[in-house]
């Protein structure tokens, strides 16, 4: 994040950026905690969830881990492990069971090569270059007054965007996939069920759009600020 004093941009577009994201990010929490209580009667566990997923992908080579800590679950790639938190992994809840689909079903689509989350693989060290690089080359163009430097910086941070806006189809499809699981394979099984861990997946996807939505309107920022001073 970019701060320059006085500038009415960060303001206008920034700061409603981030006061969605925090909306997003305590609407996800809540929405958590309260389907955390409704029971799946089926009274299969959140680890049972996802070995059953992967052992009925033919992925019996991917491992189903307990992580330390609330809403950390995650697919690693590269270990081949999906890791989900205690809040997840032994309890039987309709959240529960929801989360730990759509982990699982970050692996399915690793094993089908889906297009784009092997992109947004592919691009993970651009991004990475681009979040550790751009403020630096930036502010050095600005100060030096080399307009490549800083158009080199603006680059650098839309790389972070692009990954951001490639991230929304890998969660969506992830989310559709659970659903299209849980329910088909009998294990949420009446709508009450079906509705709550639907609720959850939604709250989480808003995660996901206002991580895009706050990194494209820094960027915005950025550009109007650049084109600002090149006209002054």
């Amino acid at each position: 994040m970019f701060y320059f004093p006085f500038d009415s941009y960060y303001f206008i577009l920034v700061i409603p950026a981030i006061l969605f994201s925090v909306w997003a990010q305590t609407k996800v929490q809540g929405t958590f905690s309260r389907y955390q209580r409704v029971r799946a009667a089926s009274g299969l566990t959140g680890c049972d969830v996802a070995r059953r997923i992967l052992d009925e992908n033919g992925l019996y080579d991917v491992r189903v881990e307990r992580i330390a800590g609330s809403l950390t679950d995650h697919y690693d790639p590269r270990a081949r492990v999906v890791r989900l938190s205690e809040s997840v992994w032994g309890s039987n809840s309709v959240a529960a069971l929801g989360v730990a689909a759509h982990e699982t079903g970050h692996a399915v689509q690793h094993a089908e090569h889906y297009a784009p989350l092997t992109l947004r693989n592919a691009v993970i060290p651009l991004t990475t270059f681009g979040a550790k690089l751009s403020m630096p080359l930036l502010l050095l163009g600005l100060l030096l007054g080399y307009p490549s430097l800083v158009n080199l910086g603006i680059l650098a941070f839309a790389l972070v965007t692009f990954f951001q806006l490639i991230t929304l189809p890998v969660e969506f499809n992830a989310s559709a996939r659970a659903m299209r699981i849980l329910t088909e394979g009998n294990i949420l099984r009446d709508q009450q069920e079906i509705d709550g861990t639907r609720r959850v997946l939604s709250a989480a996807a808003l995660t996901y759009v206002a991580a895009l939505i706050v990194s494209a309107a820094q960027l915005l920022r950025l550009v109007l600020l650049y084109g600002n001073r090149r006209r002054d």
